[in-house]
């Protein structure tokens, strides 16, 4: 996989039936026909996460068909939604094997190879917190998943539920939310649960190129007890010497070294996650800073260091946040996917994203029958396309510094600026961040032909010529409207 990667989540369940319906057949993941493959490669993505492939929790769906505010959710944009369309969450899993919907045994492994024979990585889930209320280790092994006492049942009811007769077994749980109450909550201080989770992703690891690992941090030692507390203690193991990440990563990566580790990580622990191994992190900094500050704190997040920006994984959209049109607005949602297609690190789109789906659907609605955008769509593809040049992959990447158009104009401070160099080719990223118009001028670092600079704008299919005697001293002139941007070449 390239450096600087693009990947494309998709809602596996959904996205099959979409093709169902499309070539009027029962294809499954291995069958699915390779021009839809080869129209991803050829707009630019290195790999696909095909999420939600493992094998459906039937405790799960019965869940999800009993949650009010999902089946309200469904119904704001789907009022005549059919039940049976409501399925278990993809992050309850049964089992890591491959739906029985989605194909037969050894697809994903057939599917594997065909993608990296197209060039194109092979991601999958891996949930490490919990599995699903219905899966076969909470009968043979009880002890690995945290068990309660009466006394914590009556202090906390909702937290349990009662697995077997008598035996009351932990939700799993984000400290900060509710319980998930379609899964259970696995025992990190139990040397056999981590065991067993680690054999997973080892399987796991034989059918496709990458992980993409949810929730991460919760497994960490120190927030796994105090998220658990005595119960762990209560339970009859003491807190381990070593952090299952480190265990994890190192013994996947001794039998498949190129192999991919993607984390889902909140909470400031990025870095500390990187260091244990993991080769992208989730930067919801990033997406924060985007959608609700400004361009003075986007561009201070980016002169973070180094090592830490190219394992960052760059998103405005994915199964767990809103649409970026609707979060961010249609314009301000374009410009930032200039910005993010743009820098260093994992680039992760997703797919109704890509197409201008306006629509938050949970993960639990099977269907997508949702209007696109073709406008959007149409814009998406240009940008990604665009960033496709190996120069945005394996270049070097530098924050530019803009300067005032005259002397007093603040407006310079709203341009989102960078450029990629590599050989004699310069790309250079502007972005007006802000809902006013913004000029500046943009330092070049670029030699010019003769006495002018040619740039070409990619995005709008301009050519901008500009005498080397006016760029050199004080940068490009660039006036932007609001959330507009250039996408310029030069080769020099």
């Amino acid at each position: 996989m390239r450096p600087n990667p693009h990947v494309l989540e998709i809602n596996t369940r959904c996205w099959l039936r979409q093709l169902r319906d499309k070539y009027g057949a029962p294809l499954t993941l291995a069958s699915v026909p390779d021009e839809e493959w080869q129209e991803l490669k050829h707009l630019g993505f290195d790999a696909v996460w095909l999420m939600g492939v493992w094998r459906q929790s039937p405790k799960g769906r019965d869940v999800a068909r009993a949650t009010p505010d999902l089946l309200k959710a469904v119904a704001a944009f789907r009022p005549d939604y059919d039940i049976n369309d409501i399925a278990a969450s993809p992050y309850a899993v049964r089992d890591y094997t491959l739906d029985p919907a989605l194909g037969a045994e050894g697809e994903l492994a057939l599917l594997r190879a065909k993608l990296n024979g197209m060039g194109i990585g092979l991601f999958l889930d891996f949930v490490s917190n919990h599995l699903a209320l219905d899966h076969a280790l909470l009968e043979s092994a009880p002890d690995c998943f945290i068990q309660a006492g009466a006394a914590e049942v009556s202090a906390h009811p909702d937290w349990f539920f009662e697995s077997a007769p008598g035996r009351f077994t932990a939700y799993g749980r984000d400290p900060n939310f509710p319980p998930w109450q379609d899964t259970a909550q696995l025992n990190y201080f139990n040397p056999r649960a981590r065991a067993f989770m680690l054999d997973t992703l080892k399987k796991i690891a034989s059918v496709c190129d990458g992980v993409r690992c949810d929730m991460v941090m919760l497994n960490l030692n120190d927030i796994h007890d105090a998220t658990w507390g005595r119960l762990l203690g209560k339970n009859g193991f003491a807190r381990p010497e070593t952090e299952f990440w480190d265990e994890a990563i190192r013994a996947v990566k001794e039998e498949h070294p190129h192999f991919t580790f993607m984390a889902e990580v909140y909470w400031g622990l990025e870095w500390r996650l990187q260091e244990m191994g993991f080769d992208y992190t989730y930067d919801k900094v990033l997406y924060d800073r985007m959608r609700l500050s400004g361009p003075v704190d986007v561009k201070s997040h980016l002169r973070a260091e180094k090592l830490y920006q190219k394992r960052s994984v760059r998103f405005l959209e994915n199964h767990d946040e809103a649409p970026a049109v609707s979060a961010f607005g249609r314009e301000k949602s374009i410009a930032s996917a200039v910005a993010m297609a743009t820098l260093r690190g994992m680039r992760l789109f997703y797919q109704p994203q890509i197409k201008g789906m306006n629509v938050k659907s949970p993960i639990q609605y099977s269907r997508a029958d949702f209007p696109e955008d073709p406008f959007i769509g149409k814009l998406y593809s240009k940008i990604i396309k665009i960033a496709d040049h190996p120069a945005f992959h394996g270049g070097e990447w530098a924050l530019v510094e803009p300067r005032p158009a005259a002397p007093g104009d603040a407006a310079f401070n709203n341009l989102l600026c960078w450029s990629w160099h590599q050989r004699r080719t310069y790309k250079l990223i502007i972005v007006n961040y802000s809902q006013n118009r913004a000029a500046g001028r943009v330092p070049v670092n670029a030699s010019a032909k003769g006495d002018s600079y040619a740039f070409f704008d990619e995005l709008s299919d301009i050519f901008m010529v500009r005498a080397a005697g006016e760029v050199r001293p004080d940068g490009l002139l660039v006036d932007l409207p609001p959330y507009g941007a250039h996408m310029l070449d030069l080769e020099f």
